[in-house]
């Protein structure tokens, strides 16, 4: 084989090893740019949400003080058992925190961890790019008969 085959060859690898080190380093930068994209919208939306469920309980707690004095009302007209009406809006809390218990387990069970999708698609198309054989290479059966 002549040296001049063999420093091509030889270059040839080099140009492949940093073309995939380079890719390498690229998917990676992709998949973190991906996860940095939703766990910053995740973060926002966690935010938003714990303002309104802040304000949300304020104004529910005055809600639940007038329904229960309500109901006290209706009940015992001029009576003093007004923890009757309390009573009730508590075990109807406790029913609603219930179902909503049930429902939020439900939704975790089927939501996924963040995952970058697109860098492992990526991933995936690249590695099977790579395996697969070209049809316009020679196989090393045609080499060593062309060799000959």
């Amino acid at each position: 084989m002549p040296e001049n085959d063999t420093s091509e060859l030889g270059q040839a690898i080099q140009e492949v090893s940093e073309k995939a080190s380079l890719l390498v380093r690229e998917e990676i930068a992709l998949a973190k740019a991906e996860l940095t994209q939703k766990i910053t919208g995740l973060a926002k939306g966690a935010a938003v949400g714990a303002a309104a469920g802040i304000f949300v309980l304020a104004g529910l707690i005055y809600f639940l003080h007038f329904l229960a004095l309500l109901i006290w009302q209706i009940l015992n007209s001029g009576g003093t058992s007004f923890w009757l009406g309390y009573l009730i809006v508590a075990g109807a809390l406790f029913l609603l925190g219930g179902i909503a218990g049930f429902l939020a387990a439900r939704f975790f069970r089927k939501g996924s961890p963040p995952t970058p999708k697109m860098a492992i698609e990526e991933a995936q198309l690249i590695k099977a790019t790579l395996t697969a054989p070209h049809p316009a290479s020679p196989t090393a059966v045609e080499r060593t008969e062309a060799r000959s």
